[in-house]
């Protein structure tokens, strides 16, 4: 039984690929005609592939689970998701917007204060962030660039408007698995990508390793760019190898460098110890220099945040920049804008409750059944309630949490997020999904990925899309309308 397109359900939702009337929506129809061309023996022979590819490829996420890791398979779907360039070059001009904003804020932050001396940010808010470093104040990275490196979270409202869900500028993840979900969709369907005109993902590798060098403190030699990873137990350690391996860069460990008396940083090679100019870095913050930060740490190198003080080695993203990856600091992403750059934010927030405000902490408090409370700096999905799904005790347990440390929470409307077809039990069925872009920012160029990281909720109804609280993902496709 093939597929009818007719016979889909968008449930009341907005459905990116089927309007309310039933109707293709004009940058999906190739990829609507080409899967309703295909049988349901083809269909399930192809998510087969696609499993099949997943684990020759060694594809995979880890997930913590009472104290053990677990590894899986990643979680895939084979219909992509496709949205149009023409909307995608306005959110691209969005996000480029963003992270200007954010890193003139963050700059900001470690000098003169002035969006705090303005009273556009309350002090009060800096003071009890856990993610100020007070060892970077006064440091002056290339270009002022503190994070060079965003995933921006996109979501779609019940009428398909796009908003910023929020921003991740400490050590963004995902991008290998956006780049791996095109090589399995290459290998499922490769007459697709004839017939339709998709923009290319393929090129991060090669621009990530040019923002790396740019941001090189010798840029007339050839700069030696590492990865620098915690190790094989970290749940990203698969992306820290592959974008590594697709940069043509040693991956590191903190054991793997050492800092010499001229304060540079220098790679321990069998050929004796090799100077090293960009350190792209996957190492929270706290681990990064024993010296600097927590003395008991094995994961970092000690001196470290003194060579990159003293300019002689890059650190991407900077240490500190994490100030800004805070959902009580991304509140107040639309005044950063307005302050810094005079222009109004091309992509809105969700309307956010701030539980530092006592009207706003008892209008959350009041209405927790209706809303989704975050605190400030967990990720993963980890430490949120959906007050529609949660029950009476969760929400309790919540609101003691909320009253013990109200600056740690925030609240947001229950949105009606975007669906877009998924294939279960041998039909396409609407899942919800958020996307993540990534965003490169040297400070002279800024590049936004064509797409990002679609992650899909793979349980009917569930708005839980992160892959270690049961979500998968899919392939996501900026196809060019007017191409031919």
């Amino acid at each position: 039984m093939k597929i009818d397109w007719k016979e889909y359900q968008t449930n009341g939702f907005f459905d990116e690929l089927i309007d309310a009337k039933g109707n293709i929506r004009t940058h999906g129809k190739q990829l609507a005609q080409f899967f309703s061309s295909l049988s349901a023996e083809e269909l399930v022979k192809a998510r087969a592939v696609a499993d099949l590819a997943i684990k020759e490829m060694g594809i995979t996420f880890t997930v913590y689970n009472e104290g053990n890791m677990i590894d899986r398979a990643w979680p895939f779907d084979i219909i992509p998701r496709t949205i149009g360039k023409k909307e995608w070059q306005s959110v691209e001009t969005g996000l480029k917007q963003r992270v200007e904003a954010l890193n003139l804020f963050i700059d900001d932050l470690y000098h003169d204060q002035k969006i705090i001396k303005d009273g556009i940010f309350p002090k009060g808010l800096l003071e009890k962030s856990v993610n100020f470093r007070k060892q970077c104040v006064g440091i002056n990275p290339p270009n002022k660039i503190w994070a060079h490196i965003c995933g921006s979270d996109l979501v779609r409202d019940g009428n398909g408007t796009m908003y910023v869900l929020e921003d991740n500028l400490r050590v963004p993840s995902g991008v290998s698995y956006m780049l791996e979900n095109r090589s399995v969709m290459k290998r499922v369907f490769p007459e697709l990508f004839e017939e339709v005109s998709i923009l290319p993902v393929d090129d991060y590798p090669s621009q990530l390793f040019d923002m790396l060098a740019a941001m090189s403190p010798r840029p007339d030699d050839k700069p030696e760019v590492v990865v620098l990873t915690p190790g094989v137990f970290n749940s990203a350690y698969f992306e820290h190898c592959y974008l590594a391996q697709e940069m043509g860069c040693e991956l590191v460990e903190g054991r793997d460098l050492v800092v010499e008396k001229d304060d540079c940083v220098y790679m321990r090679t069998i050929t004796g110890l090799q100077r090293v100019d960009v350190i792209y870095r996957r190492i929270d913050d706290l681990f990064l220099d024993p010296e600097a930060f927590l003395p008991e740490s094995q994961l970092g190198v000690a001196g470290l945040m003194r060579a990159w003080s003293k300019g002689n080695v890059a650190l991407v993203n900077a240490p500190g920049a994490g100030v800004a990856d805070d959902k009580v600091v991304y509140a107040y992403v639309p005044e950063m804008i307005k302050y810094y750059l005079g222009e109004e934010a091309k992509i809105a927030n969700v309307p956010t409750f701030k539980c530092l405000d006592p009207k706003e902490c008892d209008h959350v408090i009041k209405n927790i059944d209706k809303l989704v409370v975050k605190p400030a700096n967990e990720s993963g999905g980890y430490g949120l309630l959906i007050g529609p799904k949660s029950t009476k005790q969760e929400q309790e347990a919540c609101i003691a949490q909320i009253k013990a440390d109200p600056r740690n929470w925030v609240a947001q409307p229950t949105l009606d997020l975007s669906t877009v077809p998924t294939f279960d039990d041998n039909q396409p069925d609407g899942r919800h999904v958020d996307l993540r872009p990534f965003i490169l920012s040297s400070g002279k160029d800024t590049q936004v990925t064509t797409g990002g990281l679609t992650r899909v909720a793979m349980v009917k109804g569930s708005l839980v899309v992160n892959s270690s609280q049961g979500g998968g993902s899919k392939d996501t496709w900026i196809v060019d309308e007017e191409a031919k």
